[in-house]
Parts: C-alpha cells; sequence; structure tokens
C-alpha cells in the first residue's frame, strides 16, 4: 500500500493552486499576493539570461491562461502584483499549458504562469507554475513562495518610477506553439489518407490542435471548439471520452483525440470508437521505443494508479517501470532524476522528454499518429498489445482526511487484500490532493475477488469519514 504525498502547503496542491474562483484561495486578492511574491523569489534567483553574466536585462514572467470566465480576474491581478515587485509581464492569452511552458523557455523568461483547472468545470480556477527552463515547480519553491505571501517581509518593497514593471503582449505565441508541436513529428510525416476527429473542450486548444492537425494534412473533424468563458469542459472532453467514442463511429475516423481543459492531457479512441487512456498510450509508444533503441534507460516511468499489467509488458520486452505518486509533476521529477524519456498518467497525462518538459496532448496524440503510420497498424491492433488486469476504482467524497491509521478496521481490510492478491495484485488508497475525495484501487487476476475486497474497503471508508 502506498502513502499519500505528505504536503504542509496551504495554498498548493498537487498542481498548483486551485479552487472555485473568487473564493480563497482563487481570488483576485491572493493572485496579487502571489504574484508579487513570486515576482520577488524568481528575481532573487536570476534567470538563464542572466548565466555567464550576459544578458541581465528586466526580469520577466509570461502568463498564459485557459477560456475561463474568470481567467481575466486573475490574469489582471496577477499582472498587479508582478509589476508592482519590478518584473515585467509577457502575456500571451488563452494558450494550452505545454504552450505556456515552452514560450516560458523560448522567450528567455524567469518562470511561466498558466491560470487553469484544467478539467475542471468552468467555476472554478487555478494557477500553476513553471521554471525558467519550463519544467513544474517543486514542492520546496511552492514552500518558499507561499512563506513570502504569508510573512508579510516583502510589503515594504515598492519599485517607483521606471522600476515598475510593464505588460505586453505577445500575439503569435499560438503560431510558435504550433510550429513547435509540428516538429515534434518526423519532417516527412504526413496525416494524409486519415481522417481524425478532434474534442478540444472549449477549452485552451481550440485553435492550436485543430491548426496543428490541419497543416499535417490530416481530414479532420472538430468538436466543442467555440469557448463562451464557461461552457469549457461541460459535457465534453477527456472526462467525457463516451463524445469522442461516439464521433469516431459516427464520422468513421481513424482516430479520436479528446484534450482537458488546459491540453495537457489526451485521451483516444481508436477506429472502432474504444477509448484508449494513458496506460495503453504509455504501453504502445514506450514498446515501439524499446524496438528502435530509443527508451533512455530502457525505463518507462508511470504512477501508482497505472494498471499491473503495463509493468509485465514491459518487462517481457526487456524494459522496466518505475512507478511514482499519482500528479504529473512527479512523473516528471522521476523522468528527470532517471534520465527517463517517456513517462505519464492513466488519467492522459503523457510526457514525451525528448520534446516537452510537461504533458501535451497533441504530442503525445501525433506519437501514437506517427506508430499508426510506419507500422501500418490501426490503434486497436497496437492498444492489443496491453492485456489489463481487472480494476476496482471507487472514488469517494469525505468530510475529512485522517491517516489511515486512525480509520477503524480499514487497514486491516487491506492487508486481508492484499494476503489473497499475492503478487498478481495490489490495493492502493489514497487521499485526493485536490478535492475532498478518497480514492481506492485494487487489481488482481479474478475480477470478482479484486470487486469483493474493493466493496469490503470501500463500505468500511464511506461509514467511517464518507460525506454525509
Amino acid at each position: 500500500m502506498t502513502n499519500p504525498h505528505s504536503r504542509n502547503n496551504k495554498l498548493f496542491g498537487t498542481d498548483g493552486v486551485r479552487g472555485v474562483a473568487n473564493v480563497e484561495p482563487v481570488t483576485a486578492e491572493t493572485a496579487l499576493k502571489l504574484g508579487r511574491a513570486a515576482a520577488h523569489w524568481f528575481k532573487s534567483k536570476g534567470n538563464a539570461r542572466s548565466e555567464g553574466g550576459k544578458g541581465s536585462g528586466r526580469h520577466r514572467i509570461i502568463i498564459g491562461k485557459d477560456t475561463r470566465l474568470s481567467g481575466y480576474m486573475l490574469e489582471n491581478a496577477m499582472v498587479a502584483g508582478i509589476t508592482s515587485m519590478g518584473v515585467d509581464v509577457l502575456l500571451v492569452g488563452p494558450l494550452p499549458a505545454p504552450g505556456v511552458a515552452y514560450m516560458t523557455r523560448s522567450l528567455r523568461c524567469d518562470a511561466g504562469i498558466m491560470l487553469t483547472a484544467s478539467h475542471n468545470p468552468y467555476e472554478d480556477n487555478g494557477i500553476k507554475f513553471f521554471r525558467h527552463d519550463g519544467y513544474k515547480l517543486d514542492d520546496r519553491v511552492e514552500q518558499e513562495i507561499e512563506g513570502i505571501v504569508f510573512s508579510g517581509r516583502i510589503d515594504r518593497i515598492r519599485p517607483t518610477a521606471t522600476e515598475i514593471g510593464k505588460a505586453s503582449r505577445i500575439d503569435d505565441a499560438v503560431a510558435r506553439y504550433i510550429e513547435y508541436v509540428k516538429s515534434s513529428a518526423p519532417r516527412q510525416m504526413t496525416l494524409d489518407g486519415l481522417r481524425v476527429v478532434a474534442d478540444v473542450a472549449h477549452g485552451a486548444t481550440y485553435k492550436s490542435t485543430p491548426s496543428i492537425l490541419r497543416e499535417l494534412g490530416a481530414d479532420l473533424i472538430v468538436l466543442n471548439a467555440a469557448p463562451d468563458g464557461t461552457n469549457i469542459n461541460r459535457e465534453c472532453g477527456s472526462t467525457y471520452p463516451e463524445v469522442i467514442a461516439r464521433a469516431v463511429k459516427e464520422y468513421r475516423a481513424d482516430l479520436g483525440i479528446s484534450h482537458d481543459g488546459d491540453g495537457d492531457r489526451v485521451i483516444l479512441a481508436d477506429e472502432k470508437g474504444a477509448v484508449v487512456d494513458g496506460d495503453a498510450v504509455l504501453a504502445v509508444t514506450a514498446l515501439a521505443a524499446l524496438k528502435a533503441g530509443r527508451l533512455r534507460n530502457q525505463t518507462l516511468v508511470a504512477t501508482v494508479m497505472s494498471n499491473l499489467a503495463l509493468d509485465h509488458l514491459l518487462e517481457d520486452a526487456g524494459g522496466k517501470v518505475v512507478r511514482t505518486d499519482v500528479g504529473d509533476r512527479y512523473v516528471i521529477e522521476k523522468m528527470v532524476d532517471l534520465d527517463a524519456n517517456i513517462g505519464g498518467e492513466q488519467s492522459g497525462h503523457m510526457i514525451f522528454r525528448d520534446y516537452a518538459t510537461t504533458g501535451d496532448g497533441i504530442i503525445s496524440a501525433l506519437q501514437i499518429l506517427r506508430i499508426m503510420i510506419e507500422t501500418g497498424k490501426p490503434l486497436s491492433a497496437l492498444a492489443a498489445c496491453l492485456k489489463r488486469y481487472p480494476q476496482a476504482l471507487h472514488s469517494l467524497r469525505v468530510r475529512a482526511k485522517p491517516p489511515f491509521e486512525e480509520v477503524h478496521g480499514v487497514l486491516g481490510l487491506v492487508r486481508a487484500a492484499e494476503e489473497e492478491l499475492g503478487r498478481k495484485g495490489r490495493v492502493l488508497l489514497r487521499y485526493s490532493g485536490t478535492e475532498p475525495k478518497v480514492r481506492l484501487l485494487i487489481e488482481g487476476e479474478e475480477r470478482a475477488r479484486v470487486e469483493f475486497h474493493a466493496a469490503r474497503i470501500a463500505a468500511r471508508l464511506r461509514e467511517a469519514i464518507g460525506e454525509k
């Protein structure tokens, strides 16, 4: 059993700051303070432009957002906070989160900020940060920035006159990102003859993904590409995979691509309309890379949520799977530690470090399209390599998150399940880092036994800490 990742932050969760927009901590007031604190921290640490003593001009932070109505409020508050500390702001408007990471690197900024709540409904919003090199911040840096927010130690720092920062807009950010993504595909690769359906969830990819696929030659059908500030993720996108599955069958397409609100994840549908999740994408791409000698250190990085069959598949092919806590940031950290180039989550966050520093839904989809073209096989045939173990997954809303040791009887039920399932199964119990939920995953060879143990443990959790 894996314990939840320990965190002491007051603002930051597993993927930045997130919550209901205009309710703490996602308010204009806190965004302004966070902007001031982040500007102070990054300014004090220097950036890539000042390395070697050259080009040490004014400090800059880039801000992008998805299509939520509340993005305007948070964007203006962040701009006010950052510029009040003497740091300039570059605004790119609606742009996928991986696009903000790329532009942060490309423009040699001190940091990047993405205003998004990812797959959450439009009422929510959030703030996530990228370092100057496009990677997400680690826990230590987030805690230091948070400490600045709450300590008040920068309240008296007030640049004046020309020392105040300024804001400017980068008008061609989407075009730059499109060219960057296209460069991840082989130069000679075209999608001529392939029909693709793309569900962009009325989110940040509503311009970029259709442009990329069309420019590569796909016969493209686009769904949910008319954002109005309130319809992002509404019964569409990666959290509603049945939408893309239906569309693939309706349009007789070769592939369906479904994004979340900020475009850092993708769920696919094969030509038969079957949903293909992150585990299958990792299996297909890692096997292809292993065969071609391009899977660095013969290692795939996945989270504890990925199906156990993924480990056995890679082992049989001569590779290995290394697992992390849930959260793409922990996947990326482990990939950097191990110098691995492919990793990701069952939920659709895939990181291909040969091309990107964070999850990128359209780059992930292009990797699958490339393999389909190179092998001449449809996605259904490629994804068949992963023979999944039966899983039972429960996600229960809770009124509190006490240590599991304090929840009477739960750990005894977990131990009983682990003893019976043995090496061919496992139990994962953890609290969500972004929602008031407890998540239980059990998998093993026999579905009936898996479901039996899952039902027993879920019932005990519901009785002890379930939302009344």
